[in-house]
C-alpha cells in the first residue's frame, strides 16, 4: 500500500536500497507510485540530514543513469565497492574532498585545478564509479532536465513552485549542492561474510523469494554465486526454505517462511475498489515489474511492438492476476494491449484498461493516445471504451484532459477575448493534442 510522509519514504528506501534505479524514473514514477503526495524535496531533505545516501551505479546516455538509494547505516554493508578512476584530475578531486570534507563545486574546482567543465565531467565519472556523492539529488535532476535537441522543455512538475532562479554569477547544471566522498566504513569495513549475509537478507526482505534471475538484476559483486553459500547456510539454520516456488526460474530458489503461501494466496481486492487499486501503473523499469527481467514479455496484440524496460515506458498490470493489461511506449502515445485470459473476460479487460488510463490522466495530466496495437486509435476495439472513460477524438488521437487539472489551454478558454471557444470544443482539444504530440499543429488547425 502507498505510504505517506518522511517515515513512509524511509520505509520505501529501506525496501529498495541497493537496487539500481533509473534516475529519470525515480522522481517521475518509482517513488510517486509508493508515496502519497511525494515531493522530490522530501528525498533531498532526508539526504541532507544524513538519513539517506545515494550512489551512482552507471551512466546511461549523456545525462541519465542508474542510481541506488541506501539508509545511511546500511550503506557500508550493502553498497558495491567503488570502481577505480585512474586519472590525475580524479586523484586531485578525491584528495581535495579527503582533506576538506564536503565542498561546493566552485570551491572544489579551485582546489582541484583545471577548467570547471573538465572538473564537472570528472566529478560525474567519480559519481558513477561510486566514489563521490552529493547531499541532495538536485544535480542529478538538473542533468535530467536538459532538453535534448528538438525537444520542448519539460512541463512544470508537482514541486515546480519550490524551484528558484539562481542569483549566482555563473552556474553549471549538474554542479549544485555539496560533494563528498562516500564512506564505505573506513577502519571498520565489513567483512565479506558480513556483506554477503546483509545482501542475502535484503533480497529476501525485498522479494520474499530469491532466485538466480532476481539476484542477477542487482549490482552484486560475484552475482548469485557469491550469495549461494550464505543462502544455503541460512537454509540449514532454518531461516529460509529451499524449493521450486516460481515456475521457470530454476531450481535454486530460497524463500522466507510463509513467502510461498503468499505466492499462492489471491490478492484481497474489493469488487468496488477504485480502478487504481484494480489496475496498477508502473514504470517499465520499476523493480515491481517482473516483465522483461524475471519473466519474458508476453505476446501482445501488436505483433510489431518492441516491448522494452525503459524509463520512458509504462506498464498497466491487473492487480488480481499480475497479467499485463497494456504497455505505454515513450510519451504514452502508443499503446500495446494484451488479451484477457478468456474471451468472456475481454470486455472487462478493455473497460478496466480504459478506466485506468483515464485515471492516469486525472493524476498525471492530459493523456493523448495516438495508436493502439499499431493502428490508429479510432480503429481499435478499445476506442469505444476510451470514449466511455472520457477520452475525446481529436485529429491526433484520443485525448483525456485530466479532470480537475488546469492547463494553459483551459486558462485561455476562460478568457473570451483571447480564445473565444469553449474548453471542451474540438478546436481546443486539437490544440492540446498538438501540444502533447511531437508534431507541430498544422496551420489549418491553428487558424481554427
Amino acid at each position: 500500500q502507498p505510504r505517506r510522509g518522511h517515515d513512509g519514504l524511509l520505509d520505501v528506501v529501506e525496501q529498495l536500497q541497493g537496487i539500481p534505479l533509473a534516475a529519470s524514473a525515480l522522481d517521475a514514477a518509482i517513488l510517486p507510485g509508493r508515496i502519497i503526495d511525494y515531493f522530490a524535496a522530501d528525498l533531498d531533505e532526508l539526504c541532507a540530514v544524513g538519513e539517506v545516501v545515494w550512489r551512482g551505479i552507471e551512466a546511461s546516455g549523456p545525462h541519465d543513469g542508474r542510481v541506488a538509494l541506501y539508509l545511511a547505516d546500511s550503506f557500508p554493508l550493502l553498497a558495491p565497492p567503488p570502481a577505480i578512476v585512474d586519472e590525475p584530475l580524479a586523484q586531485r578531486i578525491v584528495a581535495a574532498l579527503g582533506e576538506r570534507g564536503a565542498m561546493f563545486f566552485d570551491e572544489l574546482a579551485r582546489k582541484a585545478g583545471g577548467f570547471q567543465h573538465d572538473v564537472l565531467d570528472m566529478l560525474w565519472q567519480l559519481a558513477w564509479a561510486g566514489v563521490v556523492t552529493n547531499d541532495t539529488l538536485a544535480p542529478l535532476r538538473s542533468r535530467l532536465r536538459r532538453p535534448r535537441s528538438g525537444e520542448r522543455r519539460p512541463r512544470r512538475g508537482r514541486d515546480a513552485g519550490r524551484r528558484f532562479r539562481s542569483r549566482r554569477m555563473a552556474t553549471i547544471p549538474g554542479a549544485e549542492g555539496r560533494w563528498s566522498l562516500l564512506d564505505y566504513g573506513g577502519d571498520s569495513v565489513p567483512s565479506p561474510t558480513q556483506r554477503q549475509t546483509a545482501l542475502a537478507e535484503q533480497l529476501l526482505k525485498r522479494y520474499g523469494v530469491v532466485t538466480r534471475t532476481i539476484a542477477g538484476r542487482e549490482a552484486l559483486a560475484g552475482g548469485f554465486g557469491a550469495l549461494y553459500p550464505v543462502l544455503r547456510a541460512m537454509e540449514e539454520a532454518g531461516r529460509v526454505r529451499r524449493g521450486y516456488f516460481i515456475e521457470g526460474l530454476g531450481g535454486a530458489q530460497f524463500a522466507l517462511p510463509g513467502a510461498d503461501d503468499g505466492l499462492r494466496r489471491a490478492p484481497m481486492l474489493r469488487d468496488d475498489a477504485p480502478v487504481q487499486e484494480l489496475a496498477l501503473v508502473l514504470s517499465a523499469v520499476d523493480p515491481a515489474n517482473p516483465y522483461g527481467a524475471q519473466v519474458k514479455w508476453p505476446a501482445s496484440n501488436d505483433p510489431g511492438a518492441a516491448l522494452q524496460r525503459t524509463g520512458s515506458a509504462a506498464v498497466i498490470v491487473d492487480a488480481a492476476t499480475g497479467r499485463l493489461l497494456g504497455y505505454l511506449s515513450r510519451g504514452a502515445r502508443k499503446l500495446s494491449t494484451f488479451s484477457a485470459p478468456t474471451l468472456e473476460d475481454e470486455p472487462l479487460w478493455r473497460r478496466r484498461l480504459a478506466e485506468r488510463l483515464a485515471q492516469l490522466a486525472c493524476d498525471a495530466g492530459p493523456l493523448l493516445v495516438e495508436q493502439v496495437d499499431g493502428a490508429p486509435v479510432g480503429d481499435a476495439p478499445l476506442a469505444d471504451e476510451l470514449r466511455r472513460a472520457g477520452f475525446v477524438p481529436t485529429s491526433r488521437g484520443s485525448l483525456h484532459r485530466g479532470v480537475g487539472r488546469t492547463t494553459r489551454f483551459d486558462r485561455m478558454a476562460t478568457d473570451r477575448r483571447r480564445f473565444p471557444l469553449d474548453a471542451a470544443s474540438p478546436a481546443s482539444d486539437d490544440a492540446l493534442a498538438a501540444e502533447l504530440s511531437d508534431e507541430p499543429l498544422d496551420q489549418d488547425a491553428d487558424d481554427a
